[in-house]
């Protein structure tokens, strides 16, 4: 799967699972322009990791959650990228846990605001660049929340059960440009995003899973590279799990 040529847009791509597709792809040959809110500090850091493949990643600070400025975004490289953007990966999530009968409706906003809407944002816009050269290959990273609906998770799992559906029906949408559009669900994945747990809690959900253990970044990063590459183009509208067995 050579990406030699290719161009790919991830979003949250300075930490965590991004930053493993990232790395990934740019490892085999793709430019990446890894998307992020506002850490400097991991947009530095991913930078200085990057430099080994000298100079196709860079960082774009964009906030998802702002319609025109995605708008904007996706202007600036049909008008700089002579051949265009052939991939999106869509990673960009917060979370705001809390019980659903004292979730403020800021916490609500917030998640759906960030989780959905710049899934649509960034889905529309991906979707108009890659019709008119009529290849595209499009995966949003959503969770086994979509339909587990875990407890203090009301606004992160409708977003995530969300984000399926939309992809389901945009791939209907482009299937006949020869863009396709799926999802990879991961489970528990040693990130940044556990750091908060306890240790036993990290190990009674390390004991949920068949496999006994967290999965790595690079493991997420793999299944990714397969939906995006041309070989996988009869796999559209659907959802890949990367959960060790959940």
């Amino acid at each position: 799967m050579s990406f030699e040529g290719q161009t790919a847009v991830v979003t949250g791509g300075t930490r965590g699972i991004g930053r493993a597709i990232t790395l990934d792809l740019a490892a085999q040959g793709a430019r990446v322009i890894a998307v992020y809110k506002g850490n400097e500090a991991g947009s530095s850091a991913l930078l200085a990791e990057a430099a080994r493949f000298d100079g196709r990643v860079t960082a774009e600070r964009v906030d998802v959650a702002d319609h025109d400025a995605v708008r904007g975004f996706w202007q600036k490289l049909d008008e700089t990228i002579e051949s265009g953007v052939q991939i999106l990966v869509h990673g960009s999530g917060i979370r705001r846990d809390r019980v659903l009968a004292m979730m403020s409706r800021e916490e609500w906003r917030d998640v759906l605001a960030t989780n959905l809407d710049g899934t649509y944002h960034m889905a529309k816009f991906a979707a108009l660049h890659m019709l008119a050269r009529r290849y595209g290959r499009i995966v949003l990273v959503t969770s086994p929340a979509r339909d587990q609906g875990f407890e203090g998770q009301a606004n992160y799992s409708a977003s995530k059960a969300g984000q399926v559906g939309l992809a389901r029906s945009l791939a209907r949408e482009t299937a006949a440009r020869g863009i396709t559009v799926n999802c990879v669900s991961p489970g528990f994945i040693d990130t940044e995003l556990l750091a908060d747990l306890d240790a036993e809690t990290k190990k009674k959900h390390a004991a949920s899973v068949p496999l006994k253990r967290f999965g790595r970044p690079e493991e997420v990063a793999f299944a990714v590279r397969m939906l995006v590459s041309r070989e996988a183009s009869y796999v559209t509208g659907t959802v890949l799990d990367v959960t060790g067995g959940l």
